[in-house]
Protein backbone atom coordinates (compact mmCIF):
# COMPACT_ATOMS: atom_id res chain seq x y z
CA UNK A 1 0.00 0.00 0.00
CA UNK A 2 1.35 3.43 -0.89
CA UNK A 3 1.18 6.50 1.33
CA UNK A 4 -1.56 8.05 -0.81
CA UNK A 5 -3.58 4.81 -0.79
CA UNK A 6 -3.22 4.60 2.98
CA UNK A 7 -4.33 8.20 3.51
CA UNK A 8 -7.28 7.78 1.15
CA UNK A 9 -8.21 4.57 2.95
CA UNK A 10 -8.09 6.34 6.29
CA UNK A 11 -10.28 9.13 4.95
CA UNK A 12 -12.75 6.52 3.67
CA UNK A 13 -12.77 4.75 7.06
CA UNK A 14 -11.02 1.63 5.74
CA UNK A 15 -9.87 -0.49 8.70
CA UNK A 16 -7.28 -2.24 6.52
CA UNK A 17 -5.58 1.12 5.87
CA UNK A 18 -5.49 1.84 9.61
CA UNK A 19 -4.08 -1.63 10.29
CA UNK A 20 -1.43 -1.16 7.58
CA UNK A 21 -0.45 2.24 9.01
CA UNK A 22 -0.04 0.86 12.53
CA UNK A 23 1.70 -2.36 11.43
CA UNK A 24 4.25 -0.47 9.33
CA UNK A 25 4.98 2.42 11.68
CA UNK A 26 4.18 1.44 15.26
CA UNK A 27 7.69 0.37 16.26
CA UNK A 28 9.32 3.56 14.99
CA UNK A 29 6.65 5.80 16.57
CA UNK A 30 6.92 3.92 19.87
CA UNK A 31 10.73 4.20 19.82
CA UNK A 32 10.56 7.94 19.16
CA UNK A 33 8.19 8.40 22.09
CA UNK A 34 10.33 6.15 24.30
CA UNK A 35 13.44 8.11 23.37
CA UNK A 36 11.87 11.25 24.76
CA UNK A 37 9.78 9.88 27.63
CA UNK A 38 12.04 7.01 28.84
CA UNK A 39 9.01 5.23 30.24
CA UNK A 40 7.55 2.28 28.36
CA UNK A 41 3.97 2.80 29.52
CA UNK A 42 3.94 6.52 28.76
CA UNK A 43 5.53 5.86 25.35
CA UNK A 44 2.86 3.26 24.55
CA UNK A 45 0.09 5.70 25.51
CA UNK A 46 1.53 8.55 23.49
CA UNK A 47 2.21 6.31 20.48
CA UNK A 48 -1.40 5.19 20.57
CA UNK A 49 -2.51 8.83 20.73
CA UNK A 50 -0.35 9.56 17.67
CA UNK A 51 -2.11 6.91 15.61
CA UNK A 52 -5.55 8.01 16.79
CA UNK A 53 -4.70 11.59 15.80
CA UNK A 54 -3.41 10.53 12.37
CA UNK A 55 -6.43 8.34 11.67
CA UNK A 56 -8.86 11.10 12.74
CA UNK A 57 -7.03 13.81 10.83
CA UNK A 58 -6.02 11.92 7.68
CA UNK A 59 -7.96 14.41 5.55
CA UNK A 60 -5.66 17.19 6.76
CA UNK A 61 -2.53 15.43 5.44
CA UNK A 62 -1.16 17.78 2.79
CA UNK A 63 1.12 15.28 1.11
CA UNK A 64 4.19 17.55 1.00
CA UNK A 65 6.08 14.97 3.10
CA UNK A 66 5.99 11.22 3.54
CA UNK A 67 3.43 9.75 5.93
CA UNK A 68 6.32 8.50 8.08
CA UNK A 69 7.67 12.05 8.40
CA UNK A 70 4.21 13.28 9.41
CA UNK A 71 3.95 10.50 12.00
CA UNK A 72 7.42 11.27 13.39
CA UNK A 73 6.61 14.96 13.68
CA UNK A 74 3.38 14.21 15.56
CA UNK A 75 5.21 11.70 17.82
CA UNK A 76 7.88 14.29 18.69
CA UNK A 77 5.30 17.01 19.35
CA UNK A 78 3.08 14.74 21.44
CA UNK A 79 6.07 13.53 23.46
CA UNK A 80 7.28 17.08 24.12
CA UNK A 81 3.78 18.19 25.11
CA UNK A 82 3.54 15.27 27.51
CA UNK A 83 6.92 16.18 29.04
CA UNK A 84 5.79 19.79 29.49
CA UNK A 85 2.55 18.78 31.18
CA UNK A 86 4.36 16.20 33.33
CA UNK A 87 6.82 18.83 34.54
CA UNK A 88 3.93 21.06 35.59
CA UNK A 89 2.26 18.15 37.45
CA UNK A 90 5.55 17.15 39.08
CA UNK A 91 6.20 20.73 40.18
CA UNK A 92 2.72 20.91 41.67
CA UNK A 93 3.28 17.61 43.54
CA UNK A 94 6.62 18.83 44.86
CA UNK A 95 5.12 22.10 46.05
CA UNK A 96 1.96 20.54 47.47
CA UNK A 97 2.59 19.67 51.14
CA UNK A 98 -0.22 17.06 51.08
CA UNK A 99 1.24 15.00 48.22
CA UNK A 100 3.77 13.21 50.44
CA UNK A 101 6.61 13.94 48.01
CA UNK A 102 9.61 16.09 48.54
CA UNK A 103 11.84 17.59 45.90
CA UNK A 104 14.55 15.07 46.81
CA UNK A 105 12.22 12.10 46.37
CA UNK A 106 11.15 13.32 42.94
CA UNK A 107 14.73 13.64 41.74
CA UNK A 108 15.22 9.87 41.74
CA UNK A 109 19.00 10.19 41.93
CA UNK A 110 20.68 6.79 42.26
CA UNK A 111 23.31 6.29 44.93
CA UNK A 112 26.73 5.72 43.39
CA UNK A 113 28.79 2.84 44.67
CA UNK A 114 31.48 0.35 43.77
CA UNK A 115 29.01 -2.12 42.27
CA UNK A 116 29.18 -2.35 38.46
CA UNK A 117 25.39 -2.37 38.15
CA UNK A 118 25.10 0.78 40.24
CA UNK A 119 27.83 2.44 38.18
CA UNK A 120 26.03 1.54 34.95
CA UNK A 121 22.77 2.91 36.33
CA UNK A 122 24.58 6.06 37.43
CA UNK A 123 26.07 6.49 33.96
CA UNK A 124 22.70 5.84 32.31
CA UNK A 125 21.03 8.36 34.60
CA UNK A 126 23.81 10.87 33.93
CA UNK A 127 23.41 10.43 30.18
CA UNK A 128 19.63 10.82 30.39
CA UNK A 129 20.00 13.95 32.51
CA UNK A 130 22.59 15.37 30.12
CA UNK A 131 20.34 14.74 27.11
CA UNK A 132 17.36 16.22 28.96
CA UNK A 133 19.37 19.34 29.77
CA UNK A 134 20.09 20.09 26.10
CA UNK A 135 18.18 22.93 24.48
CA UNK A 136 14.95 21.57 22.98
CA UNK A 137 15.98 21.59 19.30
CA UNK A 138 19.34 19.99 20.08
CA UNK A 139 17.62 17.33 22.19
CA UNK A 140 15.11 16.55 19.44
CA UNK A 141 17.74 16.36 16.70
CA UNK A 142 20.13 14.28 18.82
CA UNK A 143 17.39 11.88 19.96
CA UNK A 144 16.11 11.35 16.42
CA UNK A 145 19.64 10.82 15.11
CA UNK A 146 21.32 8.71 17.75
CA UNK A 147 18.45 6.95 19.48
CA UNK A 148 16.05 6.55 16.55
CA UNK A 149 18.68 6.27 13.79
CA UNK A 150 16.94 8.71 11.45
CA UNK A 151 19.03 10.24 8.70
CA UNK A 152 19.82 13.94 8.84
CA UNK A 153 17.49 14.42 5.85
CA UNK A 154 14.63 12.68 7.69
CA UNK A 155 15.29 14.79 10.78
CA UNK A 156 15.20 17.94 8.65
CA UNK A 157 11.76 16.85 7.41
CA UNK A 158 10.46 16.07 10.88
CA UNK A 159 11.75 19.32 12.36
CA UNK A 160 11.01 21.53 9.32
CA UNK A 161 14.63 22.66 9.20
CA UNK A 162 17.33 22.77 6.56
CA UNK A 163 19.93 20.02 6.41
CA UNK A 164 22.76 22.37 7.55
CA UNK A 165 20.63 23.46 10.52
CA UNK A 166 20.17 19.82 11.58
CA UNK A 167 23.89 19.14 11.18
CA UNK A 168 24.66 22.16 13.34
CA UNK A 169 22.15 21.15 16.03
CA UNK A 170 23.57 17.65 16.28
CA UNK A 171 27.15 18.92 16.38
CA UNK A 172 26.30 21.39 19.17
CA UNK A 173 24.41 18.67 21.03
CA UNK A 174 27.47 16.40 20.89
CA UNK A 175 29.72 19.20 22.15
CA UNK A 176 27.32 20.01 25.01
CA UNK A 177 27.05 16.34 25.96
CA UNK A 178 30.84 15.99 25.97
CA UNK A 179 31.08 18.86 28.45
CA UNK A 180 28.30 17.52 30.67
CA UNK A 181 29.56 13.94 30.69
CA UNK A 182 33.25 14.69 31.20
CA UNK A 183 33.01 13.70 34.89
CA UNK A 184 31.99 10.15 33.96
CA UNK A 185 35.02 9.60 31.77
CA UNK A 186 37.70 11.53 33.62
Amino acid sequence: MTDSECIQGLIDGNEEAARWLVDNHQLRVFNICLGFLRNKHDAEDIAQDVFVEVIRNAASFRGDAKVSTWLHRIAVNRSLNYIRSSKRRRLWLELNPFSGNSAGDAAGIPVAGGNDLLEQEDLKHGLECAIDSLPQNQRIAFTLSKLEDLSYQEIAGVMNLSLPAVESLIHRAKMNLQKRLKKFFA
